[in-house]
């Protein structure tokens, strides 16, 4: 299903999301946080946040998986590139993002 250009994928239990399909992660980061109830919202808002951390990266495509496992969110974010990057500055910078706190919060609170 795509929405205003973003593709939504649900298999086995697991949602992606994406721009282009398929979904490419060339760089990603992952982080565990509490059950979610809305995958679809937790997607888009860490979509947006991964976006405006990784905007100045030539060639980046943002996609995002959620996928419940063993009673947490498993939160897999990055994206394709299509172009040359640093990938270990491109990393720390998804990194930050995943793991600030006041993301996390927000993103919870958004997505119960």
């Amino acid at each position: 299903m795509a929405r205003k250009g973003w593709h939504t994928q649900e298999s086995e239990g697991a949602l992606i999301l994406a721009r282009r399909l398929p979904a490419r992660f060339d760089l990603s980061v992952e982080t565990r946080l509490p059950p979610v109830g809305r995958k679809a919202r937790l997607a888009h808002q860490v979509r947006q946040d991964l976006w405006r951390a990784l905007r100045s990266l030539r060639g980046f495509s943002p996609c995002v998986s959620v996928r419940e496992v063993d009673g947490a969110t498993v939160l897999r974010a990055g994206g394709q590139l299509d172009a040359a990057a640093p990938r270990a500055l491109a990393e720390a910078r998804l990194a930050a993002v995943l793991h600030d706190d006041d993301n996390r919060r927000r993103w919870l609170r958004w997505s119960r």
